[in-house]
């Protein structure tokens, strides 16, 4: 069996539940993005992470945030692609995180794993402004001024990312239960 794909007998069945999931996720997260909310609070990194993590074809996890963010840029409007490019790239990683990470237990590595990817959002991106754009001084001080100023959206971020998160993985969770308990009611019933 290929490491990245389900076995084959069950295939048709998986694909269709994953292909159910990522349309879910992208709809999710292109609604909750034109949806009036909190700057920099989006369910987009911790869907990717999800994806990334539950997702039995696990090529399509990146395509979950390059997808959400594709559709719903082309409402909202584009910027400099050099930092769009980074903002999709910084996106799309927690879903290749999530891929390594989902040998471990979700309650050990899940909010390290968020707040990891998270701070990473906050760097590269931030970064990306200060080279791209001419809001800031090509030196020192003004990628110093410009951490400074995105310091405000950063607790949106780790807010979103750490609620989103928990939504998604305590939303899977309680499905699972919730199955679970049903199997074992019919089997006992029967």
């Amino acid at each position: 069996m290929n490491a990245t794909q389900p076995n084959t007998a069950r295939a048709p069945a998986t694909l269709r539940q994953d292909l159910l999931l990522v349309a879910f996720l992208i709809g999710f997260d292109v609604a909750t993005r034109l949806l009036v909310h909190l700057p920099n609070f989006s369910p987009v990194l911790a869907s990717a992470l999800f994806a990334g993590t539950a997702l039995r074809f696990r090529s399509f996890a990146p395509i979950v945030p390059i997808v959400a963010l594709l559709l719903s840029d082309a409402v909202i409007g584009f910027d400099d692609w050099r930092i769009m490019a980074v903002v999709y790239a910084s996106l799309a990683l927690p879903a290749l995180v999530g891929i390594g990470v989902r040998r471990f237990r979700v309650s050990i590595v899940l909010v390290p794993t968020v707040l990891a990817c998270s701070l990473f959002f906050f760097a590269t991106t931030n970064f990306a402004v200060w080279a791209f754009d001419t809001l800031y001084t090509a030196d020192l001080d003004g990628l110093i001024k410009c951490y400074i100023a995105a310091l405000p959206f950063l607790k949106n971020t780790l807010a979103g990312d750490l609620i989103w998160a928990a939504a998604f993985f305590g939303g899977a969770w309680l499905v699972q239960t919730t199955r679970a308990r049903v199997r074992l009611r019919r089997r006992f019933a029967s």
